[in-house]
């Protein structure tokens, strides 16, 4: 059960707004943070009071404003969290949209749930803190998707390199030159077509420029 819980968020408007989706839930008993240090300490001292914070909800990015920080942002204040409080829950509320960040918040860090700020966000924080409530971790069921699909190709230096050229605005039919000149192999122009052809298919586009995009969104570019 979640009754008490520390909202770390730097923008008062979001701050406020999580409040209330809180409040709507019958959670009341709640304090709030506008730096990670802050909120690391409120960490602290429920701890050592023996009245420790169910669910720490918790942005990834804060802006600098001149106040000094041993915390650079929210990564830092979740490692340190779970340092402090082991068994904290911890949900993120982020406008990150990269699935290989976020799965990587997952594995890495073992969050309890990602929210992003979006439309119809105070639902499905709703959803993910009934999840975590229920001892479940919730992962936006379109993140995985994209994850999963991510995962069903495996990208190699190539083609990582012919990407990136695209990125860039390189024409397809410049890219052997290129790669000859850094003794890249294969670098010929058929081996070109045949990789983004490979990738569109396995990845289900049918453009260049939907495989440049769906790479800078998994950040593998």
């Amino acid at each position: 059960m979640i009754t008490k819980v520390l909202i770390a968020e730097d923008h008062e408007s979001a701050n406020i707004s999580v409040q209330k989706t809180l409040e709507e839930l019958a959670i009341t008993n709640i304090a709030y943070a506008y730096y990670c240090d802050d909120a690391l300490n409120k960490i602290m001292q429920a701890v050592n009071a023996g009245s420790t914070f169910d669910l720490l909800i918790t942005d990834l990015y804060f802006e600098p404003d001149g106040h000094k920080q041993a915390l650079a942002g929210g990564i830092d204040l979740i490692a340190a969290a779970r340092k402090v409080q082991p068994d904290l829950n911890i949900l993120v509320f982020s406008a990150e949209n990269r699935p290989t960040a976020i799965d990587q918040l997952y594995s890495n860090l073992e969050i309890d749930g990602f929210v992003r700020k979006a439309r119809h966000d105070a639902r499905e924080l709703k959803e993910a803190i009934h999840e975590i409530a229920r001892r479940r971790r919730y992962f936006p069921r379109h993140v995985r998707q994209l994850v999963d699909k991510k995962n069903t190709y495996s990208f190699s230096d190539v083609d990582i390199t012919i990407i990136k050229l695209l990125a860039q605005g390189m024409l397809q039919k410049d890219i052997p030159v290129y790669l000859q000149r850094k003794g890249i192999t294969p670098s010929g122009l058929s081996s070109i077509e045949k990789k983004l052809s490979q990738m569109k298919s396995v990845l289900g586009f049918t453009k260049n420029e939907q495989l440049v995009a769906y790479c800078k969104d998994i950040g593998a570019i």
